[in-house]
């Protein structure tokens, strides 16, 4: 299967690194092709500009400046994205990624007036967060991140796909045990994947 990983942290050293390399290795192992996309690395540019947003639903327009990542997305059979939790919400980097590549035309169509999903190759999902507070905290508010990976981005892949969620919560308290049984669970999600 083709796995588009979408990670999101701008610090090689850290723990999300360490996530990050352990989503690839188990994929790869298992014997999936992964295209990874290291939105840090590559340098991706997060902000909408005017003329993108005057011409967000011009659908012979809207991925001029994002094609080759909107081409990424759609030879994907299965998405990974891998980020950090910051502020309850998804780093700024990976926030821009899908205004700017979750596109008319690519993420959902309009009929109508009414959103039609559209990202029916992607047969699998799965999301593999770190969070610095409690879990608690995270229900306190209403976990967005969460809610937005199951519902509205499991809503625009195809219809009754999987999506998986991992989550290590309570970082900021994380222990070289939880990270180490973290990493563990994630390569085994990852080699069933």
């Amino acid at each position: 299967m083709r796995v588009l990983v979408v990670y999101a942290h701008p610090v090689e050293t850290s723990f999300n690194a360490a996530v990050h390399r352990t989503v690839v290795e188990a994929l790869e192992k298992a014997g999936h092709e992964v295209d990874d996309c290291d939105l840090n690395a590559e340098g991706f540019d997060p902000v909408l500009s005017r003329e993108e947003r005057l011409n967000y639903h011009d659908l012979d327009v809207n991925r001029r400046n994002v094609d080759p990542y909107v081409q990424r997305l759609l030879n994907a059979e299965a998405l990974v994205i891998c980020h950090p939790v910051w502020n309850f919400g998804f780093p700024a980097i990976l926030k821009g990624f899908f205004d700017r590549v979750f596109l008319p035309g690519v993420s959902f169509r309009m009929e109508n007036g009414i959103v039609k999903p559209n990202l029916h190759n992607i047969t699998k999902l799965a999301a593999v967060v770190t969070y610095g507070g409690a879990r608690w905290r995270a229900f306190a508010v209403g976990d967005p991140p969460r809610k937005i990976v199951k519902r509205v981005f499991g809503a625009l892949i195809k219809p009754f796909g999987p999506v998986l969620y991992l989550a290590h919560y309570d970082m900021n308290r994380s222990t070289d045990a939880t990270r180490a049984a973290f990493l563990k669970k994630v390569a085994a999600a990852m080699e069933r994947f």
